[in-house]
């Protein structure tokens, strides 16, 4: 394809998907429309090198997402301007516990994560097929009953329990 004619198509295409066509209509249109047989990686490749597309424009998960963002940082600025504190991510070592879910499965477990106990220690947390919770790879002192409690909370939270 001459480079006056891959311009056209590619005016054409950022025409098409600016008005929410999907790649794959996008394929057929160009292959009618110009007389050409272009593959669906071709078209990908095209769209690719295209300037000023909002890919996420007609894309209802990526809005939604805006949407969020939008809303947390109007709440955020509003809490400002009312002096409110806004709530802080926990962080490690700030004296709260944090638990994370591990997104991989050990085998012979149900769920898997690391812990950050308020008091400093670090561990790793598994629920076993049976339901069971354990606590392996202890670093630093044994937790406290209270460390043990925030940790099933926050286990809880993190679960959406």
């Amino acid at each position: 394809m001459d480079k006056q004619k891959e311009l056209e198509v590619k005016r054409f295409m950022a025409a098409k998907i600016a008005e929410g066509v999907n790649l794959s209509d996008v394929q057929k249109l160009v292959n009618q429309e110009f007389g050409l047989k272009l593959t669906y990686m071709d078209v990908r490749i095209l769209a690719s090198e295209l300037d000023n597309i909002d890919w996420d424009a007609n894309d209802p998960k990526a809005q939604e997402l805006a949407k969020e963002k939008a809303r947390a940082e109007a709440e955020k600025k509003r809490q400002e301007e009312e002096g409110i504190e806004p709530e802080v991510e926990a962080t490690p070592g700030d004296g709260r516990t944090v638990v994370e879910v591990s997104k991989l499965v050990r085998p012979g477990t149900a769920l898997s994560g690391t812990v950050k106990f308020a008091s400093g220690s670090t561990a790793d947390w598994y629920v076993d097929s049976y339901g069971r919770l354990g606590i392996e790879n202890l670093q630093g002192d044994k937790p406290t009953e209270s460390d043990i409690m925030a940790f099933q909370d926050e286990l809880k939270k993190a679960l959406g329990q």
